[in-house]
């Protein structure tokens, strides 16, 4: 992942907007967009803003090695849960599926036994079905965010849910 990539996907986990990036580091627009397309590099001296302002440290965004992909948020630094969304992501070959959900759907649609496309079905290898969706709402609820489950099958198939 590009520093460009990893910046886009840090301010698109905070829904912050390229101009309130902008604004918060005192650059234009522009730059954050360029930033994240790998057209040019922040200056050496907003490192320390940036990894601030998105939670992260400047070795994270700088190393060529993944984040991790679960994080637990303190309770002071959490998101309101009815403003967070449950993602489902089905790729198989070329052909992919994309489901974004608010979380209270999701809660709502568990506790009371609505049966919600694509959370009872099979993709292939990957069976949805043992995935426990209770324990996954749980995980949220105390602070866990991120790539919860990633499934990939013999044939490819990959199925992955996550939470931002």
């Amino acid at each position: 992942m590009t520093l460009g990539e990893k910046l886009s996907e840090k301010r698109r986990s905070k829904n912050m907007t390229q101009d309130d990036v902008a604004e918060k580091l005192g650059v234009t627009p522009q730059a954050v967009s360029k930033w994240e397309n790998d057209a040019s590099c922040p200056d050496i001296s907003l490192l320390p803003t940036l990894a601030s302002l998105y939670e992260t440290t400047i070795d994270e965004l700088l190393s060529k090695e993944a984040a991790p992909t679960v994080t637990f948020v303190p309770p002071e630094k959490r998101k309101n849960f009815n403003d967070m969304v449950f993602r489902i992501l089905i790729q198989d070959g070329g052909d992919k599926v994309k489901v974004n959900l608010p979380m209270p759907l999701v809660k709502f649609a568990l506790e009371t036994g609505i049966r919600m496309g694509g959370m009872d079905i099979s993709c292939g290898n990957a069976d949805l079905s043992k995935i426990d969706f209770a324990a996954l709402i749980t995980m949220v609820e105390n602070g866990m965010i991120g790539r919860l489950v990633e499934i990939e099958s013999e044939d490819g198939e990959s199925v992955i849910i996550e939470v931002i």
